[in-house]
């Protein structure tokens, strides 16, 4: 018994003893575990990973999906764009005309002034107070000397315009035409050798194609997204202007606010269109972006540098999209086409037999089976262009000749002369009809159309509409005068004299041209 307890007993003590050594070994290793001792990590210098997407290039290889390359390639051809401006105070408040009379004299007048109402230069106290703005967009590089290309709302309201380049460079950029009816706006910065996008013929693209959007959304400078043309020849409402052209190419690549203007490409890099706009309820990214054709860009862009204005050929019909209700209300054939409603007295279409009722197919050979697209295709041209237009009557299928006419109804290309001094004034101007001016008691004048950054936006209150009768108290009736009596004094002061339609008032705005 006692032998047995010794034996049990020096067990135990054995037991106990390995527990002991276990437990710290275990102690040691978790504090070598615990130690700040350096720990070296593995790394390999060559990417493992190789694309497992692939793709088929224009002559149908099968090609590796690799958007790291057309990055590379356009990311310093994407510019961004700050446009800074002023606003009127909203905190002026505006009362009726009756309201406004009784105060006007009153203490109590500068808080009841008009927004819309332009003071006369050289009296402060009736300016209404401004504020300043901001606003951001983006552009593409389309030439190395410094054109850029963006939207028209990115500069619409700005008094000046900063460029920022991929590699952070800024510079002063300056208008040297807009066109609002497809929303774009061609600018000039002092600088070369930049890195410019390649246009692509924009009727090659195809639905399902893999696309890169780049620009600088939210100010996050040379941002990429990816996805594909979701659509062609999209219209989607956004352009009020008159004779607004809408034939938007549709992606899902993400674009946001501050994309507008920037590049979208294919995966050669090339450029098939400028982002535009977005279909969102939150005003952010939901799932489409579209943007406007390439072929459009690159027709505004070649006028704007050759006659210094858009030329528009129009061919002066009222068109509805074909679908099975029109079909059955007008007894038609569902086939691809517009449908002629209407055609204008006096315009291309009427002079080369074009009816209502008529059913357009094509236009030089191309496929047209939308109203967007008819516009798109059209917008291609200038006044004086023939087009072969190719329609359905009856069932029976014709082709006719059409000379495209400008919006006065003749095929004259109207070009702007000396567009260096208008952009630097930061204007467009029209003869005033005369009508208007019998109506105004005028002799004549000339009208400011519209309004770009520049002298007038910067150093004066002027609005659109403006009718200038006088420069520095010289009368001008018509766009010559005014360009002589402008060149008189390109080393000096202007003060135009004149009115607006709305008021018989005489207005006056000072300005140095030279500075």
């Amino acid at each position: 018994m006692k032998a047995n307890a010794k034996n049990g007993n020096k067990r135990m003590y054995w037991v106990s003893a390995l527990i002991a050594l276990t437990v710290s070994l275990g102690v040691i290793g978790f504090s070598r575990w615990q130690s700040t001792d350096t720990v070296t990590l593995q790394r390999v210098t060559t990417q493992v990973a190789k694309p497992v997407l692939y793709t088929t290039d224009k002559d149908g290889n099968i090609t590796p999906l690799d958007f790291t390359k057309t990055a590379a390639k356009v990311l310093d051809g994407v510019v961004h764009i700050t446009s800074r401006g002023t606003q009127m105070n909203p905190g002026y408040r505006q009362l009726p005309d009756p309201f406004r009379e009784f105060f006007k004299d009153s203490p109590f007048a500068p808080y009841f002034k008009s927004p819309q109402q332009a003071p006369e230069d050289g009296d402060p106290e009736d300016a209404p107070e401004e504020l300043p703005t901001t606003g951001t967009g983006s552009g593409v590089v389309i030439n190395a000397k410094g054109y850029i290309v963006t939207n028209n709302h990115v500069i619409d309201q700005a008094d000046e315009i900063e460029v920022t380049l991929h590699n952070n460079g800024t510079y002063k950029a300056t208008v040297v035409g807009t066109d609002p009816t497809t929303d774009l706006a061609l600018l000039k910065i002092d600088a070369e050798g930049l890195n410019a996008l390649s246009f692509v013929n924009s009727d090659d693209v195809e639905v399902g194609e893999w696309v890169l959007a780049i620009g600088n959304p939210f100010s996050l400078n040379s941002t990429v997204t990816a996805g594909i043309v979701s659509a062609k020849a999209r219209n989607i409402n956004i352009n009020r202007e008159e004779l607004a052209v809408e034939s938007f190419i549709q992606t899902d690549a993400a674009v946001n606010p501050g994309n507008s203007g920037g590049a979208l490409v294919n995966l050669n890099g090339d450029l098939i269109g400028l982002n535009t706009a977005i279909a969102s309820n939150t005003g952010s990214y939901s799932g489409y972006g579209f943007a406007v054709p390439s072929n459009i860009v690159s027709k505004v862009v070649e006028d704007l540098l050759e006659y210094g204005k858009v030329q528009r050929g129009i061919l002066g019909v009222r068109i509805q999209n074909i679908d099975g209700h029109l079909a059955q209300e007008k007894g038609i054939e569902l086939i691809p086409g517009v449908y002629v409603a209407d055609v204008n007295e006096g315009s291309a279409a009427a002079a080369a037999g074009i009816k209502p009722g008529d059913i357009i197919t094509g236009v030089n050979g191309k496929e047209v089976n939308s109203s967007p697209r008819l516009q798109e295709l059209i917008a291609g041209f200038r006044p004086g262009d023939k087009v072969q237009i190719a329609l359905q009557r009856a069932g029976e299928m014709r082709e006719l000749a059409v000379t495209l006419k400008n919006t006065a109804g003749n095929t004259a290309i109207v070009k702007r002369d000396d567009s260096a001094l208008w952009n630097r004034m930061g204007a467009e101007f029209q003869d005033l009809a005369a009508e208007q001016a019998n109506a105004m008691g005028l002799d004549g004048g000339v009208v400011v159309t519209r309004l770009y950054a520049g002298k007038l936006r910067q150093e004066t209150q002027m609005r659109e509409g403006f009718i200038i009768t006088h420069v520095n108290g010289r009368k001008v009736s018509s766009l010559d005068q005014l360009k002589s009596a402008l060149e008189a004094h390109i080393a000096g002061g202007v003060l135009l004299q004149g009115r607006y339609p709305e008021s018989d008032k005489t207005y006056y705005y000072a300005f140095g041209l030279n500075s």
